[in-house]
């Protein structure tokens, strides 16, 4: 139904959540290109060992990233909020 003056329209409504999914999918795409690392799911052909494991890039990717709206016509505004680990050391493992 295409709604009225008086009504909703859904399709409207639907293409606006699609166009939701679209931004979110184009900036977790911006994300894991900002990450210069392989790490667990996140494997990047260009950052391997020479065994084919996946490259770790700690010294200076060890954080928790939100991303900010910043407007139609910037970019989104990276905040970075380091981890710290105290049972768990950081290293570099094989999926293999």
């Amino acid at each position: 139904m295409l709604g009225s003056g008086e009504e909703l329209n859904q399709a409207l409504e639907k293409a606006g959540r699609v166009a939701d999914f679209l931004e979110f999918a184009e900036l977790l795409c911006q994300d894991a290109l900002h990450r210069e690392e392989s790490c667990g799911g996140h494997f990047r052909v260009e950052h391997q060992t020479s065994d084919g494991e996946a490259k770790r890039n700690d010294a200076q990717l060890c954080y928790v990233a939100a991303w900010q709206f910043a407007g139609d016509t910037q970019p989104p505004a990276l905040h970075r909020e380091p981890l710290t680990f105290e049972a768990v050391p950081l290293a570099q493992r094989s999926y293999k």
